[in-house]
């Protein structure tokens, strides 16, 4: 007779990565506002108790989300040419923290670094020294491009609008409280820039991007 698997004999074993995998996709889903030890446990089918056999704790678990995150990132690979490889980093990064919000303010805040988190620094850092960059001149770079990323990514989360629709309605919504002539600068760039179709606010990062990057190859060649 052949003998019946139970639910509980099926489930995949808990590991740290599967913790932390959830831990992910409970922040994707709901922020971290509301998220508990409670509710990962429950995602994965355990107690929360048993949750600490694999993180020592709240801090642990989100280094190793933010790791995760990190590992989601395109980097440099040996040979890149640094300003193509900083473009699609930047671009990456921006992608990955559209995915995973609630990151934003803590990739740069860890006290313990995972081996994703070191391995995406040090390659950046790698990749611009290899390019002609002196010490100095990298640190600088990478804290202008960081700076940019992050600020970017915190203002379109931000954004009380997800769709060109959407912005459109809204602008139409804050044009008609004004009266005529009363705001002329921002009545033009609402009418003949966000109104139009197709206008997406992501759009404005690669302007950005391409301005900083300008600015550094002239900056190394000096």
């Amino acid at each position: 007779m052949t003998r019946r698997t139970t639910p509980q004999q099926r489930r995949e074993p808990l590991t740290r990565q599967r913790v932390l995998r959830a831990a992910v996709e409970l922040a994707d889903a709901a922020g971290l506002e509301t998220f508990s030890m409670r509710k990962l446990g429950e995602a994965v089918g355990v107690e929360a108790m048993s949750l600490y056999n694999h993180v020592a704790n709240k801090e642990d678990l989100l280094d190793g989300m933010v790791d995760l995150v990190f590992a989601e990132v395109d980097l440099p690979e040996p040979g890149d040419g640094w300003r193509p490889a900083m473009r699609r980093r930047a671009v990456s990064m921006r992608l990955a923290l559209s995915r995973h919000p609630w990151a934003i303010g803590l990739m740069e805040s860890r006290s313990t670094p995972g081996p994703a988190t070191l391995r995406h620094h040090d390659a950046v850092l790698g990749c611009l020294r290899q390019g002609g960059f002196s010490l100095a001149a990298t640190a600088h770079a990478v804290s202008v491009l960081d700076s940019y990323i992050y600020g970017f990514a915190l203002q379109e989360k931000a954004l009380p609008f997800d769709s060109p629709e959407e912005t459109a309605r809204l602008a139409d919504s804050i044009l008609s409280g004004f009266g005529d002539g009363e705001y002329p600068y921002l009545t033009e760039i609402a009418t003949a820039h966000v109104m139009r179709p197709g206008y997406a606010y992501g759009d404005e990062f690669d302007f950005g991007l391409d301005l900083i990057l300008e600015g550094l190859q002239r900056a190394a060649a000096a």
